[in-house]
């Protein structure tokens, strides 16, 4: 298998220029980055101990920020690199003071490229994050006894089917890994299954918090959304932005003063977005700071990244997207932190453990059509919001995590 794996990545790489031109085109690729892909390096490597993480995308990243601000204090580590695959994840990098950390974009996992990006990093340790396995990689830094570790593991039960299909090949590759810190029950039996042989179940690192979060929206915004009856439809994908602007309009009716926010998973898709609205004659704002924003607005469309923690700590009621659609929903722990109530539709598999923690606390709810999310909306505007002690218990929850993974990670 593994020799089939290496022709197709192969391939992968010979037609990556028109990949990359083509993502370019769709906004999904960083036109001044992306020979990084390739392996050609575009920050430099210090002198001294340098750690590698690599993530697949936001999500991934975000859960690590806390875990590297612990790191940036180690005096012994010189350098941190972060890896990632898309566009949207290298700008959590940009947004966070860091000191001794980069960020670079993951090299295409053929052979060649993954020994160039070894030996020009040259890592002491390497974290793959959540369900990030590429064989070359793995391989290459087994050969060179640098320790890999699998930081917040989750697996699912298809990607379990898939691996297991190739069980020789699978436990060829989570055999290498030195420690696996599971982020569920599930996972742990997942990975013992196909050949990982030290784990650790140590809950999932998404629940902790970065320490240094204290940027704020522009104050004439936040009076604003004060002023109104706000609700916010968060990290959403194709067709759920006119979902909500059509419940938005039936709101309207019963609230003059409502204003929904709309903070798109993928902002190369904000002007369609807009057409979309538009065509349902909702007066929109695009999220430009210095702009002043009309009282009759009806949507506050965000065209940027970096943004949604902002919105979270002033707005308490949120729809996650991602889950009206065969998608697998979006991480609702990041708005939970700020003490926000969450409405989601059915479809949440990739965070099923953590929805089925949050709905026992009462902190989330399950919405099929729009009549359930108006109801709930509706509920939300006229009930108190208890985010003080939400934001409590989940931070003492975080923190656990964080402390468990740190001394893991350094024993």
């Amino acid at each position: 298998m593994f020799f089939f794996y290496k022709i197709l990545i192969n391939l992968v790489f010979f037609f990556s220029p028109i990949i990359i031109i083509f993502r370019i085109f769709k906004g999904k690729e960083d036109a001044s980055r992306f020979k990084e892909k390739i392996g050609f390096f575009s920050k430099k490597r210090n002198e001294g101990k340098l750690i590698w993480f690599h993530g697949a995308s936001v999500g991934e990243i975000q859960s690590i920020v806390p875990l590297i601000e612990r790191f940036e204090k180690n005096k012994k580590i010189k350098q941190i690199l972060i890896t990632s695959n898309t566009v949207s994840s290298s700008f959590i990098i940009k947004n966070v003071k860091f000191k001794k950390t980069i960020h670079q974009f993951f090299p295409i996992d053929c052979n060649f490229v993954s020994e160039k990006f070894l030996n020009y990093w040259k890592p002491t340790k390497a974290f793959f994050i959540d369900s990030e396995i590429w064989p070359n990689t793995i391989n290459n830094l087994y050969k060179r006894n640098i320790p890999i570790f699998l930081l917040n593991g989750r697996i699912t039960k298809k990607s379990f089917r898939r691996w297991k299909f190739f069980s020789y090949f699978a436990k060829s590759i989570f055999g290498k890994f030195y420690l696996c810190l599971s982020s569920n029950i599930e996972t742990k039996k997942y990975l013992k299954k196909l050949g990982a042989k030290n784990i650790k179940l140590i809950g999932n690192l998404k629940f902790s918090q970065s320490e240094n979060e204290k940027n704020n929206l522009d104050k004439n915004l936040i009076n604003l959304i004060n002023s109104k009856k706000t609700w916010c439809a968060s990290s959403t994908h194709y067709n759920e932005e006119e979902f909500c602007g059509k419940a938005h309009i039936r709101l309207k009716k019963k609230f003059k003063d409502i204003l929904t926010i709309i903070i798109p998973r993928h902002i190369n898709r904000i002007n369609s977005i807009k057409a979309d609205l538009n065509n349902l004659d909702l007066k929109i704002h695009l999220d430009e700071p210095k702009k002043k924003v009309s009282p009759d607005t009806d949507i506050y469309l965000v065209n940027s990244y970096g943004k949604t923690k902002l919105f979270y700590k002033v707005c308490k009621n949120i729809f996650l997207g991602g889950s009206l659609i065969k998608h697998g929903g979006q991480n609702p722990l990041e708005a939970t932190r700020y003490g926000c109530r969450i409405l989601h539709g059915p479809n949440v598999s990739n965070f099923r453990e953590i929805y089925k923690f949050l709905n026992k606390k009462k902190l989330s709810k399950k919405i099929s059509n729009q009549d359930q999310l108006i109801n709930f909306v509706i509920k939300y505007f006229n009930s108190e919001n208890n985010s003080k002690k939400i934001i409590k218990d989940l931070h003492l929850i975080g923190i656990n995590i964080l402390n468990k993974t740190y001394r893991e990670i350094n024993k």
